[in-house]
């Protein structure tokens, strides 16, 4: 019985030391964290920053893309007239849901020093630089045919002008900023179904109000029936009227004059996830 006594408060007192052993030997279970220096910390926080502040711009993206889906929702028993598939908001919201994705693993790792969410975030803008970067060859190798798929999407856009409210704007805008009219020339809105001279409606024989070189008139406000019945006229009446060149060799003219615009805006976007990708690859070093 003494040998127990004896044995009992010394087998304790060992496993309590060992014990405080092990919690007093950060350098088997818990290391000090590496110190960084006061460059490092500015790289972290700007790489925060960074991330946050394409996030933000992402999710305004995305916002504006579901507000786009939700304005032209139908009513309650009514059909949708454009197919959510083909709906141009829908490229707002996948775009919006990439950027703020891709943004969001970004600053939570450079703020929680995850090197986990560091390499997603470095992963996807290495994706996305190579898709960027394969579409610009894709540019240079396919122009003709990326022309013709250029030509029958305008085309598309005059035959469905009436029935998706975006591509309503954007034909406008293009005839009204290009002073332009249908894809050849004013006569291509014979095609739409709405404009054809055997249509019903009162916009039968006519092209739309964007193609008007005065829609005005001497007024104030537009004057939405200012291109009803040209089609009907001669060549030389109706170029009194409206714009008889079509949208596509001006579409053309233009682009090839905003080569160097176009060329400046893909390589500062380049640049910008270049930055980007290096803060995370410092930040994923510091770790």
């Amino acid at each position: 019985q003494a040998s127990r006594l004896v044995e009992l408060p010394y087998s304790s007192f060992d496993e309590e030391n060992d014990d405080d052993t092990a919690e007093q030997d950060p350098g088997v279970w818990y290391p000090d964290p590496p110190k960084l220096s006061p460059f490092s910390h500015c790289v972290r926080y700007l790489a925060f920053l960074w991330n946050l502040l394409f996030l933000l711009l992402g999710l305004l993206t995305l916002a504006v893309g579901v507000w786009g889906l939700l304005a032209k929702s139908p009513l309650p028993g009514g059909e949708r007239g454009v197919p959510l598939s083909s709906d141009p908001m829908l490229l707002f919201v996948l775009a919006g849901l990439g950027a703020s994705s891709v943004s969001l693993a970004g600053c939570l790792g450079a703020f929680r020093a995850s090197p986990c969410l560091l390499r997603f975030f470095l992963g996807a803008v290495l994706a996305f630089g190579g898709l960027e970067v394969l579409g610009g060859l894709l540019l240079l190798l396919a122009r003709r045919r990326l022309r013709d798929a250029l030509r029958d999407l305008l085309l598309l856009c005059l035959l469905r002008y009436q029935e998706d409210p975006d591509l309503q704007f954007l034909v406008d805008e293009v005839q009204r900023s290009l002073q332009c009219c249908g894809l050849e020339s004013y006569r291509d809105w014979e095609s739409n179904p709405y404009f054809n001279c055997s249509a019903p409606g009162v916009q039968a024989c006519g092209v739309p109000a964007s193609c008007c070189q005065d829609p005005l008139e001497n007024g104030s406000v537009p004057n939405a029936q200012c291109g009803y019945g040209v089609l009907g006229l001669g060549a030389a009446a109706a170029g009194a009227v409206v714009h008889t060149g079509g949208c596509g060799a001006a579409l053309g003219v233009w682009l090839r004059g905003q080569a160097g615009a176009i060329a400046a805006g893909a390589t500062a976007l380049v640049l910008v996830e270049a930055v980007g990708a290096l803060l995370a690859l410092k930040v994923l070093g510091d770790i």
